[in-house]
């Protein structure tokens, strides 16, 4: 006969802890049923659930265990579980899992509160808690962009996926902080392409604002512009509304244009990182491929689809050719990649701020609503409001670490 006890070890961090603790236990052929180790700031929590034999058959190992541990100057303590609680424990294995995962320029203890309660409403129990980003120093100050990142990884069924996310989005909303959930299949780790619109999540400007601005149609341009995103007006429409005002635009407009275009923050880290992973990189815009194939070049992105300008003399003649790239046809290009990638849509990533967006947005396996209108943010599966497109890595389950030397 046999039982089960659950062997608790904290106390300072140091080399040979785990060794020395699991050769006594070898000696003596236990078996160890789980382990879970962690470690902030040097200080040490170690748990070890085994089978022991009954009838004072344990007591050598409880002895051998204790002494060693005194001598490195840890605690140590021993629970007994009884078969019902570790057949119960062995039956939660099968539940569903999901990921939250907090953003932010910092992570403090009101916002872990807060999306612990709303776990807890809802009947879910946190199984790991994990800090994501780097150590801060907190001396050094002269850090603008720096980044906060926390993995909960809760256990339980979630009946309403998408209420669950609609409070945490509500919650990030008056937090100031970014909350995502997802579940944790094999798709949240096996993500292989990543769509980004253009206009407003790669760079931060509307191109053919910029141009408008130029040809002195600015807030005309500007108000279809806003009202096309919002979702009030039909993207090709509009489009073609705001391209008749660019009519007579010098290509040289366009040129100086592409040179300033104003980065993202977070984009070259964010591209760096998964292109040296082997993802496949797309632009899918409503923009123009002039402005898509500038940052094609500078990032080496594998995909641009874009709306192509006509020219005629050196000068726009207010018309598109080809095809116009409008939310379906975003979302066709999407699929269309994929096929040729040989992958699934649960491994594609989509990022976009616009209505025009959501139709990719809602196909790819992780659709995010960066910095988006509040039509987008509302309907997306995920949103990041607080931070820069880097961000994405701490929903993909990166930490600084492990992408450290990749950039």
């Amino acid at each position: 006969m046999s039982e089960i006890v659950l062997i608790n070890v904290t106390g300072e961090d140091r080399p040979g802890i785990t060794a020395a603790l699991t050769q006594i236990l070898a000696r003596y052929h236990v078996p160890i049923l789980d382990i879970g180790q962690s470690t902030i700031h040097n200080a040490l929590a170690l748990g070890l659930l085994v089978e022991l034999p009954r009838d004072g058959g344990a007591a050598p190992v409880f002895r051998e265990l204790l002494f060693s541990a005194h001598g490195m100057g840890l605690d140590i303590r021993f629970t007994p579980i009884d078969d019902d609680a570790y057949e119960a424990w062995v039956h939660d294995q099968g539940q569903p899992r999901h990921v939250l995962t907090l953003l932010g320029r910092e992570i403090e203890a009101e916002h872990i509160a807060r999306v612990a309660a709303v776990v807890a409403e809802r009947g879910l129990n946190v199984d790991r808690i994990a800090r994501l980003t780097g150590r801060l120093s907190r001396r050094d100050r002269r850090q603008p962009h720096a980044l906060a990142s926390v993995e909960l990884s809760v256990r339980g069924a979630v009946p309403d996926l998408s209420e669950l996310h609609g409070a945490l989005l509500a919650l990030g909303q008056v937090m100031e902080v970014d909350v995502a959930v997802q579940e944790d299949d094999i798709f949240r780790r096996n993500r292989r392409l990543v769509c980004f619109d253009m206009d407003s999540t790669l760079i931060q400007t509307e191109v053919i604002d910029e141009l408008a601005a130029v040809a002195g149609v600015g807030a005309e341009v500007a108000a279809i512009t806003e009202s096309a995103m919002r979702g009030e007006l039909d993207f090709q429409a509009s489009f073609r509304r705001r391209m008749a005002l660019l009519k007579g635009l010098d290509e040289s407009v366009l040129a100086g244009i592409a040179e300033r275009l104003p980065i993202t923050e977070g984009a070259d880290r964010l591209i760096a990182t998964l292109k040296r992973l082997g993802y496949k990189v797309a632009i899918l815009s409503g923009g123009f491929t002039y402005f898509a194939e500038h940052l094609q070049r500078r990032f080496g992105i594998d995909y641009v689809y874009a709306n192509r300008l006509e020219f005629h003399d050196g000068k726009l003649t207010g018309e598109v050719t080809g095809e116009i790239v409008d939310g379906a046809r975003k979302a066709t290009l999407l699929r269309e990649i994929a096929t040729r990638e040989g992958i699934r849509l649960e491994q594609v990533i989509a990022v976009g701020d616009g209505a025009n967006d959501l139709p990719m947005l809602s196909i790819a396996g992780l659709g995010i609503a960066f910095h988006a209108k509040p039509i987008v943010t509302r309907q997306a599966r995920h949103a990041i409001a607080t931070v820069g497109l880097d961000g994405i890595l701490y929903l993909l389950g990166m930490r600084d670490r492990d992408v450290a030397g990749l950039v």
